[in-house]
């Protein structure tokens, strides 16, 4: 390979992110927060589905700048010697130089390549002065590089739903779905007159799954039976004991 970079870390460094899908324009969060390394190209999380097969690397922000998590990058390339930050429990690595112009250095550790003060005992604050850095010296990115047929997207990572069912601005409070089987959904027919009346509130809906469910907060039904028995019943004329 000589001094020739891999393409998708050409991509990884040359792609811009956090910039609206020209495909979802229309849809909610279509920022391109993802790098495909296959196709290398950036795309947002509605396009996953189509590059669900490949190997996707997801990128962050951090203090204006993009980040990819250590853990997902040394299954690329070497890590070592680069500076990490936390956020969220989790590493990151800066994925572009930050130059910091310093006309007096003090002591301390400093990066190969811009001059930006470090812990000890990193001495590249990114992956790209770490990839210049390699080049320079050894003019063969190769050693570093790691086998990686596989990368997913984390857990936790949300991906829209692109049905529409994502959307409850097109469904009124009322909407129900009653099972077939319940016994509320079907008269008596015993009397041939039905007088039911059945109150349905508090929809409930799982987002990701799309499922409905309605809980009976209460339900009433009336018979000519339950009638009869509420009304008051007529006394019958009293009786007298025979006269002697």
């Amino acid at each position: 390979m000589g001094i020739r970079k891999p393409a998708w870390l050409e991509a990884l460094y040359a792609q811009k992110f956090f910039t609206a899908c020209p495909i979802h324009v229309n849809s909610k969060k279509n920022e391109k927060n993802i790098c495909c390394l296959d196709c290398c190209t950036s795309i947002c999380p509605h396009c996953v589905h189509i590059h669900r097969f490949h190997r996707l690397l997801q990128v962050r922000r951090y203090v204006y700048h993009d980040v990819v998590r250590m853990e997902d990058l040394e299954r690329l390339i070497d890590c070592s010697n680069v500076q990490a930050y936390t956020i969220n429990s989790a590493k990151v690595v800066f994925i572009k130089k930050r130059p910091q112009n310093r006309q007096f250095k003090g002591s301390g550790n400093y990066c190969t390549s811009c001059d930006r003060s470090l812990q000890e005992p990193f001495i590249h604050c990114s992956l790209g002065c770490k990839v210049d850095f390699v080049l320079k010296h050894y003019r063969d990115l190769t050693p570093f590089l790691r086998v990686c047929n596989s990368l997913q997207l984390g857990p936790d990572f949300f991906i829209p739903n692109d049905t529409g069912d994502d959307e409850m601005t097109n469904e009124t409070p009322h909407s129900t779905v009653v099972d077939s089987d319940d016994p509320m959904s079907s008269g008596s027919g015993s009397s041939g007159s039905e007088n039911m009346s059945m109150m349905c509130t508090g929809f409930v809906r799982k987002k990701r799954s799309g499922l409905y469910s309605c809980e009976r907060f209460s339900s009433k039904v009336h018979s000519e039976e339950d009638m009869a028995t509420s009304m008051s019943r007529r006394k019958g004329i009293p009786q007298r004991s025979p006269m002697c």
